[in-house]
């Protein structure tokens, strides 16, 4: 027998993909409807979130659901709670894509930068091809220490910092590309 994480049934993508619920990708998702609904800091997100998670946990008769009923479903609820205009806006995404920075510089070992950044390249593109439109590039502060090789940070640590920021986010707009904005669609990228 097949026990799914959590008892929560899968999400079958437009696309055939098959992807595990994540409350922090509702949240996310839920935060980009908001802000296209006009609401820049919506406070409620987290807490659809975790009410979906509950629901959809009661659905233990289902090993599956596909995203139109999952759309249809969190639309409805946010027009029950008078958020009518983000159901509207509301869309579910692909899930969200982490890539760990201090990963990428171990990988390019210590005080290769230009490798470093080769890496970080690759990876963003890769997550992009995938129909990924939200990433989040964690661990900044220990890449550039194993980069730097410096147990302490100092104004060369944070040069190195904003070189990745911008790097990142110069390059991500590269590889989501000029047809994809075209078509109207959002990137966000998150540094931490």
């Amino acid at each position: 027998m097949i026990a799914f994480r959590d008892d929560m049934p899968l999400i079958v993508l437009e696309d055939r993909r098959v992807i595990a619920f994540d409350s922090r990708w509702l949240t996310r998702i839920l935060n980009v409807a908001a802000l296209r609904a006009g609401y820049p800091q919506w406070w409620l997100a987290p807490h659809v979130a975790e009410s979906v998670h509950w629901w959809l946990k009661m659905l233990n008769d289902r090993p599956s659901m596909p995203v139109a009923g999952f759309v249809r479903a969190v639309s409805a609820a946010l027009k029950a709670i008078g958020y009518e205009e983000i159901g509207t806006a509301f869309e579910a995404a692909s899930p969200f894509a982490r890539i760990s920075l201090a990963e990428i510089a171990q990988e390019a070992g210590n005080g290769f930068e230009l490798a470093f950044f080769t890496g970080l390249d690759r990876a963003l593109r890769e997550v992009f091809a995938s129909g990924s439109t939200y990433c989040e590039l964690h661990s900044i502060e220990p890449c550039v220490r194993i980069l730097r090789q410096q147990r302490h940070w100092s104004s060369n640590c944070e040069t190195l910092r904003d070189e990745i920021v911008s790097f990142a986010r110069k390059h991500s707009t590269i590889a989501f590309g000029p047809t994809k904005a075209a078509a109207g669609a959002e990137l966000f990228l998150h540094v931490t």
